[in-house]
This record gives C-alpha cells, sequence and structure tokens, in this order.
C-alpha cells in the first residue's frame, strides 16, 4: 500500500443492505457507475460481505459493503444474515435497499430497528420504482409522500425515504447527494499523533526489520503515523531499534518523542532519555481508534488472573503467523510468565468478534489498525457492558515491562489515572 492511498479503515463505510432481489447490488452499480457488484435474477447471488473501495462524490474515499441478503434461508442462510447484521458494527452510512413494488417487509423493519439502536444514519432506498403500478415516471406524485413505521410507533421521516430505479437510473445522481448528505462527520479531527506535534518538532520512529515485518513496506500503523508527523510540520527520523542511541546522539535537537514498535518497548525504553517522550504505535493506535484509558484501566486485570482463566486474544486483521507470531505465540507466552497462572487463550481474527463474552475473564486485542473507529469503538464497549476487561497489545507489554505510566505520559488524562 503507498502512502498516498487511503486505508479501507480510514474510508466512510456505507453498508448496503436489503432482502435478496431487492436491487442492493444493482443499486451500488449504479451509484458508482461501475460493475462492482454481481447482478443476477437468481436470489442470493451475493453470500458474503463483499467490500469495495472506491471514490464517491462530494463524499470522498468510501468502502461499499454488499451485504447477503435479509431474508436467507436454512441453516446456511441464517449465517449470512448473521454477517450481514455483523457489519452494522463497522457501518458509517446505512442504506437499506427495499423491492419497491413489494414494500417493506418484516425483515426490512427489523434491520431498521437495529440501525436506530446503533444511531446509524440510515437512507430508506424504494428500488424499482418502474415496476410500481401506475408509475409514469420519476417525477411521478406516487412517490411523493412515504412514511415507513418502525414497531408500530416510530415513523421514518419522508427525507430519508428515496424511490430510485436502479435500471431506469431514475433519482441515482439524488440518492449520492442523500448519501452525502447523512453522514455525520466527526465531531473533531481524530489524530495519530500530529496533535502532540509543534511544527518542527522530531518525532523518532524506532521500527524493526525481522522475518515478521512485512518485506518491502511498512505496516499500517507506521504509515499512517509517519504521515501524521508529515501533515503537522514536523519531521520523521526512523532507524532499527540497536540504533536507536546513535540516532538520539546524532541529531541537533532533541525529539518530542520517540515511537516504537511494542514489541522492543524495553531496549527502546533504555536507550530513550527520560525526559523525552517515550509511546509505541500500538498506544497511539488505542487512542486514535478507540478509548485509551479504558485500555489502560483493563490491564490491570492481569494481576487478578487465576489458574482456569480463559483470555480472549482478538485480532482485527487475518494474516499469515510466523513461527513465533504476536498475538498466538508472544503474547499468551508473556502474560503466562508474568502471572504465574495455568491460563487458556482462544483466538479470534477478522471480522468475527465474540456475540457473548461471559466466557472470557479478559480481553486483549490488537491495535485495531484494519478496522474503522466505529467497530474498534464497538467492540470496547461490548466488553464494558459485558464486564469484561479489555486492553490491547502496547498497553499490556509495557504494563508487563514497567513502562506503561511513561508510555502514557503524552495523554494527561490517561496519566493522571494512573497516579490515582
Amino acid at each position: 500500500m503507498s502512502l498516498n492511498s487511503t486505508p479501507g479503515a480510514e474510508r466512510i463505510h456505507i453498508g448496503i443492505f436489503g432482502k435478496r432481489n431487492a436491487g442492493k447490488s444493482s443499486i451500488i452499480n449504479a451509484v458508482t457507475g461501475q460493475d462492482l457488484a454481481v447482478v443476477s435474477e437468481v436470489s442470493g447471488t451475493t453470500t458474503d460481505p463483499v467490500q469495495k473501495a472506491m471514490e464517491l462524490l462530494p463524499l470522498g474515499p468510501v468502502l461499499m459493503i454488499d451485504t447477503p441478503g435479509l431474508d436467507d434461508t436454512g441453516e446456511l442462510g441464517k449465517l449470512r444474515v448473521k454477517k450481514s447484521y455483523q457489519v452494522l458494527n463497522k457501518t458509517d452510512i446505512a442504506i437499506l435497499v427495499v423491492d419497491g413494488a413489494a414494500g417493506i417487509s418484516a425483515e426490512d423493519l427489523a434491520i431498521l430497528k437495529r440501525i436506530r439502536e446503533k444511531e446509524i444514519p440510515c437512507l430508506i432506498v424504494m428500488n424499482k420504482a418502474d415496476e410500481v403500478s401506475g408509475a409514469s415516471g420519476p417525477e411521478d406524485p406516487v412517490f411523493a409522500e412515504s412514511v415507513i413505521k418502525i414497531s408500530g410507533t416510530t415513523a421514518v421521516r419522508p427525507e430519508n425515504i428515496l424511490w430510485v430505479s436502479a435500471v431506469k437510473k431514475w433519482h441515482i445522481n439524488e440518492l449520492k447527494e442523500r448519501i452525502a448528505a447523512i453522514y455525520k462527520a466527526p465531531d473533531e479531527k481524530l489524530r495519530v499523533v500530529g496533535d502532540l506535534l509543534d511544527p518542527g518538532d522530531i518525532a523518532v520512529l524506532v521500527i524493526p526489520i525481522d522475518k515478521a515485518a512485512p518485506k518491502g513496506r511498512l505496516i499500517l500503523p507506521q504509515q499512517q503515523t509517519i504521515r501524521d508527523v508529515l501533515e503537522a510540520d514536523a519531521t520523521a527520523v526512523m532507524c532499527k531499534e540497536y540504533e536507536l542511541r546513535e540516532t538520539l546522539e546524532n541529531l541537533k535537537k532533541k525529539p518530542k518523542i520517540v515511537i516504537t514498535d511494542s514489541q522492543v518497548f524495553a531496549k527502546v525504553a533504555a536507550d530513550t532519555p527520560k525526559d523525552i517522550w517515550m509511546t509505541s504505535f500500538s498506544i497511539l493506535m488505542a487512542r486514535y481508534k478507540g478509548d485509551l484509558e479504558e485500555l489502560v484501566k483493563g490491564v490491570t486485570e492481569l494481576d487478578r488472573l487465576r489458574d482456569g482463566d480463559t483470555v480472549l486474544i482478538s485480532e482485527g486483521c487475518t494474516h499469515h503467523r510466523q513461527c513465533d507470531d504476536i498475538g498466538s505465540v508472544k503474547i499468551p507466552r508473556w502474560i503466562r510468565e508474568y502471572c504465574g497462572a495455568d491460563l487458556k487463550f482462544e483466538f479470534t481474527s477478522g471480522t468475527e468478534f465474540p456475540d457473548d463474552l461471559s466466557s472470557y475473564r479478559m480481553i486483549v486485542h490488537c491495535g485495531g489498525c484494519m478496522l474503522n473507529r466505529r467497530e474498534m469503538k464497538y467492540r470496547i464497549r461490548c466488553a464494558h457492558d459485558a464486564g469484561i476487561p479489555i486492553t490491547n497489545y502496547g498497553v499490556l507489554i509495557a504494563y508487563i515491562q514497567g513502562i506503561l505510566k511513561r508510555s502514557v505520559e503524552p495523554f494527561p488524562s490517561v496519566a493522571m489515572w494512573l497516579e490515582e
């Protein structure tokens, strides 16, 4: 991935939901002007969520997610419907596509209810307007007043409902404008590290290059950090962990911060003077993607783990695991060594995250660089609501190595909590 391409996790996620053959894939193709999704008269063509990164004006970089039909049947069908509902956890804008000729269904109302509970901006697209009895064209008054009742009491306002025809391209341009209009941008621009830097500051990034490092490129958190340093009009200096001391000695100006891969935390902490901030990419991701204070609070559960407790290790991506993989090998080993207890570990990756967390004593999550902020915060909230402490890789490693307090010094509210 190049530095100037927008990562999927940083794009606005637009989830497309609806029953089989409501025209979800046709709507995607009409909106994008491309044949991105397979269209067929056969029900259930989309069997798994399908993602496509693209530019959609006037929103900009988006990730379109086509989902399986909400009325799928059988055991496999139930699993596909579950997948569709899981997509809501990362959806910034929900588009419910309804077969306008058939009318809204119980399945449509059910997911609308869930969308409203999650407070996701939603637009209901009544497709196949050209097949509605008596319709003579896109401006026909038969489409003017549409109100949909949810649970018999709450109505969806007409301005959130749009009649279209994907086949005849009726109101497709208006659909694009409506999608952009309902998006709620964050109140504040989130930064990885740029808000900690002033123009002219130096940030030293410690990047180990070992067998676990991807060939020919940097991992996403490193790319994002470099970009954010540059956007702050600061300077990014990169080195390997065994080059840090020499790098610091050669710099004429003292760096503002040293940022390291968590796996070499201890060495970097020892080599970084106390008057220079030091943290990790994973801790920066914890703040950028989720809730750093919640993850710092959660790590103290390590001191209460006992024989037989189960710890969930969850990662937001799927990747080829090395023989000494950080998530499946190193983290469990470090936890066992720290606790001195006979613990059980379970693992999830990618889009999988358990609905029922009650069997776990603690959750350790990766930095979440491949997840968007909505999904990462959803997972943290699920753990909080279930009363299960949750932390992340970087916070846990710093805690085990006795350097967590120093690692969160750049974040006063979190550092203050540790003092209490």
